[in-house]
């Protein structure tokens, strides 16, 4: 792998590595949807992957590409919920330790699965800067390896086998749709997607009251914003490794409001009778936000995780 860049063959040798450990998620369909929305949809459903989300893919590979003098470091990382999920489910199936650094407010189901998995929590407070802060001590004191959310390549590189498997899945697509926080699902997808279909378009999908990937593509940097969503999973600043890869492969970032993000997720457990948490619900909405006429477009959409707090659902809050 280059230092500085993901390629197709970079993650084609992540998905050989990682396959027999990770599940090759459904693709789910809905003519209710496909009526809705005037297009024909398939969404590849990573809320059934190990640890409940994408995440998985992109930890295990990264886990398991360590040499074994480095794995005996064990790993760390800072992570909402699912990242520190996956990388403790990975180094448990390595059989090394794992220390993830939570916000104090991360959602109590995704602290309990983090514990569960045999990772060492250590809680911080809920800033970026606190998180990142917190694990370099964290990493300096223990020796153990870091494993970024999202700016490694490693972790890209997995996460891109999700598109891969969806290209085989549902031939023919003519657009993928992914949410983007920190944007190594949305730049495996499109280094992916591109080196496959190469006429296929990507879009990323975030949260208006998170949109600094948006912001960031239409400046030509990075653009750092206040994250306040309902879309936990998708506060997370735009790394830099993942950056370019986005300006060089993905063809739009859509945006959509918090109350789009929760009728979507409503909708999605209606229609598709799966569970998705709101971050997982954004590509949706922005695929709903928009209607085609005459046939529509075959639109891939990756269903990142579903990993949600079933005693506070967003449209039950204030009930």
């Amino acid at each position: 792998m280059k230092t500085d860049s993901v390629t197709l063959e970079d993650i084609r040798a992540a998905h050989a590595r990682i396959a027999s450990r990770v599940h090759r998620t459904p693709v789910l369909t809905s003519a209710w949807l496909d009526e809705e929305v005037g297009a024909r949809l398939y969404f590849k459903c990573e809320n059934l992957q190990h640890v409940g989300a994408f995440k998985a893919r992109g930890a295990c590979n990264a886990v398991f590409s360590l040499s074994d003098e480095a794995a005996a470091r064990g790993v760390v990382t800072h992570s909402s919920g699912n990242h520190g999920a996956a990388l403790a489910w990975a180094a448990r199936a390595r059989g090394i330790a794992a220390h993830v650094v939570m916000p104090s407010n991360a959602a109590q189901p995704k602290q309990r699965a983090v514990a569960a998995y045999g990772a060492r929590v250590v809680f911080c407070e809920p800033t970026l800067a606190a998180r990142e802060a917190t694990c370099a001590r964290v990493q300096a004191e223990t020796g153990a390896t870091l494993v970024h959310p999202y700016n490694d390549l490693r972790v890209i590189a997995g996460q891109g086998t999700a598109a891969v498997e969806l290209l085989e899945q549902a031939p023919g697509l003519e657009v993928v749709v992914v949410p983007v926080g920190g944007g190594g699902l949305l730049s495996g997808t499109a280094v992916a997607v591109k080196a496959v279909q190469a006429g296929t378009q990507v879009w990323g999908a975030e949260p208006a009251q998170a949109d600094d990937a948006s912001q960031s593509l239409r400046a030509g940097r990075i653009v750092q914003t206040t994250a306040n969503t309902v879309a936990d999973g998708l506060r997370s600043a735009l790394g830099e490794l993942d950056f370019p890869l986005i300006q060089a492969h993905v063809d739009d970032i859509v945006t959509v409001s918090e109350e789009e993000i929760v009728a979507a997720m409503r909708r999605l457990w209606e229609a598709l009778r799966v569970i998705v948490e709101p971050s997982s619900a954004v590509a949706f909405a922005a695929v709903r936000g928009r209607r085609w006429s005459g046939g529509g477009p075959r639109v891939g959409l990756i269903l990142t995780g579903g990993n949600v707090d079933l005693d506070h659902l967003p449209w039950s809050v204030g009930a």
